[in-house]
């Protein structure tokens, strides 16, 4: 059986969102041939909301090498809390290690902390082992250089970023075995930049979502409970992180929003909106990201946003548990929501809002899964606001699928669910290795 050195810097009980391909897949890497070891760092020194009952879904004859890494609250004092920064030097040694005693065919990195794809060409000089990095965001983008597009964030620190980025992006994707992405929209534009990556082999493949996820969830009750329902009330709810990324999404709804009650304020104020877990920041250090939208919009007192992120197998509960799924495209039309795979395994009505010849509005219509409300690059049009106040009806009579095509449950099979994602990896895997 050939082995795979899979880093993964965050990784549970941590909860991020760029461990989540490696964790669904881990008890499928056997049964397509390979055996995978996990890198990643210890839950000590990640930094991140802790979730236990993720420890539950790892299969436990995983082995998995825990490092540490620099405690942020010391990097934070000179500016540095980035994950992949604070435990170079401890992945560096380890890996090291581990490659320089043991046997593995291939090196597969899949984290979004870019700086941690310097040591693949690295440890593929020293011990000729070839690696396979996954783009789950794009390392170098142009978003914030379009004309119209809102300043960076992060000041000095975002310079700093896009630094390393052009120094690093090259040397790394150049001397990769084969790249990973979870849209062709990010393989085609590093190929773009990087012409040699014609000849590399890619595999554009979304996190997908896991069965045994459900299941979990569904053996005992979360905090997140059933939400207490007040006479004729709907609950829409959205669980996962917000940001100015979505923000045109989130002044389309809250404008919609309005409008709807200005018309007709008794049914407006049966509709109930909950934003769960929408910062990444630890507490003390969060800051909303929907509620000031919804409070310019005027539509506030119809919206609930909590900061703090919830459990994995908690969001799944308070996805079954709701009247409506909101699922929100971001202003970067490239942008694929990895949740819509999990909402789709929810079984819950879905209202979509997606930037017009985007890639969610591309993946909700082949899913045949959403009510779909579309917007322009000027926002909220009287069309759109139109279209939000009839999907607000039918989200109050219980009818918002009804009438629509059936969900293509062959297409979500074939291509979402995390046995078969496994097996496409592992696929990749093989073309990335010398034939022997």
């Amino acid at each position: 059986m050939k082995r795979v050195l899979i880093v993964s810097p965050y990784f549970p009980p941590g909860n991020a969102p760029d461990m989540q391909r490696v964790r669904m897949s881990l008890p499928y890497y056997r049964a397509n041939g390979w055996e995978p070891v996990v890198l990643a760092v210890g839950s000590d020194w990640q930094g991140c909301l802790l979730d236990d009952e993720l420890l539950d879904t790892l299969p436990p004859e995983v082995r998995i090498v825990r490092t540490r890494a620099f405690s942020p609250r010391w990097t934070r004092r000179v500016g540095v809390g980035n994950m992949g920064l604070r435990a170079w030097p401890f992945f560096f040694w380890r890996g090291t290690r581990l490659l320089g005693r043991e046997r593995f065919d291939l090196v597969f990195f899949s984290t979004s902390q870019h700086i941690a794809f310097t040591l693949g060409p690295i440890w593929k000089r020293w011990f000729g082992v070839p690696y396979v990095l996954d783009v789950q965001d794009p390392w170098r983008t142009g978003y914030y250089e379009r004309e119209g597009a809102r300043n960076p964030p992060g000041g000095w620190k975002y310079q700093f970023a896009r630094f390393q980025a052009w120094l690093f992006e090259g040397w790394c994707f150049r001397n990769a075995a084969a790249i990973m992405s979870v849209s062709d929209r990010l393989i085609e534009d590093l190929r773009s930049r990087h012409p040699r990556l014609a000849r590399t082999p890619g595999a554009a493949l979304p996190f997908g979502a896991s069965r045994n996820d459900f299941a979990r969830a569904a053996l005992k009750p979360g905090p997140g409970g059933t939400r207490p329902r007040g006479a004729g009330e709907r609950h829409l709810v959205y669980t996962g992180v917000s940001g100015p990324v979505m923000s045109q999404a989130l002044l389309v709804l809250f404008t919609g929003l309005r409008r709807y009650r200005e018309r007709f304020p008794e049914k407006a104020g049966r509709l109930r909106l909950h934003f769960i877990g929408t910062s990444y920041g630890l507490p003390g250090q969060q800051r909303p990201s929907v509620l000031p939208i919804a409070l310019k919009c005027g539509s506030a007192d119809l919206v609930e946003e909590i900061l703090q992120r919830t459990g994995y197998l908690n969001s799944i509960r308070l996805q079954r548990d709701a009247d409506t799924l909101l699922l929100l495209g971001s202003n970067d039309p490239a942008y694929s929501p990895s949740k819509a795979y999990q909402y789709y395994l929810a079984e819950r009505p879905i209202l979509g809002l997606v930037p017009r010849g985007s890639v969610a509005e591309a993946l909700l219509d082949r899913l045949s899964c959403a009510f779909i409300v579309r917007f322009g690059e000027t926002g909220p049009s009287d069309e759109t606001c139109a279209e939000l106040a009839r999907a607000f009806d039918l989200i109050l009579d219980d009818r918002l699928m009804a009438g629509r095509p059936p969900r293509n449950e062959a297409f979500f099979k074939e291509n979402f669910l995390a046995d078969e994602s496994a097996r496409r990896q592992c696929a990749l895997f093989e073309s990335a290795i010398p034939v022997s």
